[in-house]
């Protein structure tokens, strides 16, 4: 039997009540992951020395959304309408993904997870966009998640482009932080229309692609986003082989 690859999902930290708090993440990170082919199994946040097993378990990664980034970890103060931040979630991730990037794991970065990703980088952050960037889009719509809000225009020829099939594609939005200086090693292939950077890519034979967006939950209905997500799982599927290959 083919054996189909395990995604690896972070996640948040929620209390609703004094006796009811876990680990959360949105369902349709999982679905897609399902729909895509892959296994999904949601990671709590853990102390260093448990990463190593994440890493042998797992065949790729996606960074999923959620609490803003401390700006500690980009050396600035935090501005005013900063959002929450979860201290041990931000210091798992970063190791993590310094580590996936280190083993040349594939990674998908989904809005807080493409964050991430360019801060463990080196990058820095617009830590409020509505009151830091002047723009006419509304980058945290109100309407439900699945339904698109503004344009994204991809580099030709890039890697998402390519998997995509697309230069310019609808996503939703659901973020008030974005990318500012970016992180070493990373290319932007996507921007929205008032210019924010709402997409990256590494060069090389490994996937590591981060999106501002929120693809999973444009799955159903979006033949871009199914093919940004299959891409992933074979990137994984083909790093599994290898893996058990070289065993």
């Amino acid at each position: 039997m083919k054996k189909a690859p395990i995604i690896g999902i972070t996640s948040s930290y929620v209390r609703q009540t004094l006796n009811s708090e876990g680990v959360y993440v949105h369902h349709d990170y999982h679905r897609a992951v399902l729909k895509a082919g892959g296994i999904p199994v949601i990671l709590p946040s853990v102390p260093p020395n448990t990463i190593p097993y994440y890493l042998d378990l797992c065949d790729g990664f996606i960074l999923s959304g959620g609490e803003d980034v401390d700006p500690m970890y980009y050396g600035q103060a935090p501005h005013a309408k900063m959002g929450s931040v979860f201290e041990e979630r931000d210091e798992f991730e970063l190791e993590l993904t310094a580590l996936l990037l280190k083993k040349k794991k594939p990674i998908l970065a989904i809005c807080r997870g493409l964050q991430v990703l360019n801060v463990a980088l080196g990058g820095t952050l617009w830590q409020d966009v509505p009151s830091q960037v002047s723009s006419h889009i509304q980058h945290a719509q109100t309407y439900h998640r699945s339904l698109s809000i503004h344009e994204v225009t991809l580099v030709p020829h890039s890697q998402l482009a390519k998997m995509m099939e697309a230069d310019k594609v609808n996503v939703n939005s659901l973020h008030h932080q974005a990318i500012d200086a970016l992180g070493k090693g990373l290319s932007v292939v996507g921007h929205s229309p008032d210019h924010l950077i709402e997409a990256v890519e590494m060069d090389g034979d490994v996937f590591v692609i981060g999106v501002q967006w929120h693809p999973e939950s444009m799955v159903p209905g979006s033949t871009e986003m199914n093919r940004l997500f299959s891409s992933f799982v074979c990137a994984a599927a083909h790093g599994n082989k290898d893996n058990e290959r070289g065993a």
